[in-house]
């Protein structure tokens, strides 16, 4: 059996933000990422997890090509669109990637009626009649479970959840491959939130969508993601496979974040972080998690870890076979 075609591939994935600090100063370098490699195939979700602040929306951007890396390599479909695609060809790529938003509220212009919302897409980069952009607009008002008439109405009219579904059906107006979701549910009731993922989940099976998920809710990365990237100030710290990562964290991070989430906890060892998340402007020397982790030596602090494997998954931690070999490594309901 042949493997899906690879999507997107990232490979050492830098931003660095210049940080003005004064006339007579000289600017400061705010390090957004620093250095993520992953690849997403067909019909596949990346989960991407960490604290507010950790640099995950910046990936986002990246991958969306809403912003330039500083360092490293993005290709989307084999096309590597920092350096080579320019001209029609990104414009082309532009369209393979959409963008799903956080708040439902705000990323529709509430001046426009539902079909003007949803055409623009097409309206802006095909050649289609207007009367074949309005059936395309009620065929995938269908498709993502809304009726097709509500195509003459406004956005107000609908409540949080119908106005995710609308977003998430002008986001595929164009026939994208790769959906980049930013939270997109985190501001739903919790009973709309399993609607919506169980449509992403619906949509991705019928189109062979990827989906680059951005979240902080591990108990909705469990439902809908296929592989996991924990991030901590702008660095990897555990990436794999959705069921190694939540039967046998290995990293002092992803049990911690395990532990402090609701029904997830984890039950033979719960790990309290202690102080704020460091500036990004003056990250820890060493390995950034170390100045919070409890199970920090003098090593963590001399020496950065680099992501390696361990049992299934890529982990940047010098102790993860220790932990693994010890039986800290536990997940939920162990």
């Amino acid at each position: 059996m042949t493997e899906d075609p690879v999507i997107v591939e990232a490979r050492d994935l830098r931003k660095t933000y210049p940080i003005r600090r004064g006339m007579f100063r000289a600017p400061a370098a705010l390090q957004a990422v620093g250095g993520i490699s992953f690849s997403l195939r067909e019909g596949q979700t990346l989960a991407v997890v960490g604290e507010s602040g950790c640099g995950k929306s910046t990936l986002a951007r990246m991958v969306a090509l809403v912003e330039k890396p500083t360092e490293g390599t993005l290709t989307l479909d084999g096309i590597d669109v920092v350096k080579t695609a320019h001209g029609a060809e990104r414009k082309r790529l532009r369209q393979a990637v959409q963008l799903v938003f956080q708040n439902p509220y705000g990323s529709l212009n509430p001046r426009k009626k539902i079909s003007a919302v949803l055409e623009a897409p097409l309206a802006i980069n095909t050649d289609l009649p207007a009367a074949e952009r309005a059936e395309r607009a009620r065929a995938m008002l269908a498709k993502v479970g809304l009726r097709p008439e509500y195509a003459d109405r406004y956005p107000h009219m609908f409540s949080g959840g119908q106005r995710q579904r609308i977003a998430i059906a002008r986001a595929l107006m164009p026939g994208p491959r790769l959906v980049v979701a930013d939270e997109p549910v985190s501001a739903l009731d919790v009973s709309v939130q399993a609607q919506v993922l169980n449509l992403l989940a619906d949509l991705q099976q019928q189109l062979r969508l990827a989906y680059l998920f951005i979240s902080h809710d591990l108990a909705v990365v469990r439902h809908i993601a296929h592989d996991v990237l924990v991030m901590y100030l702008g660095h990897a710290m555990e990436q794999g496979p959705k069921e190694l990562l939540f039967a046998r964290p290995l990293h002092p991070y992803t049990r911690a974040l395990l532990a402090a989430t609701p029904g997830l906890g984890v039950r033979r060892e719960r790990i309290v972080l202690k102080g704020e998340l460091p500036s990004p402007l003056n990250p820890p020397s060493g390995c950034v998690f170390s100045s919070r982790c409890p199970h920090a030596e003098e090593r963590c602090r001399a020496e950065r870890p680099l992501p390696r494997a361990v049992d299934g998954r890529l982990v940047a931690c010098h102790f993860a076979e220790s932990f693994l070999e010890s039986g800290l490594a536990r997940g939920p309901g162990d």
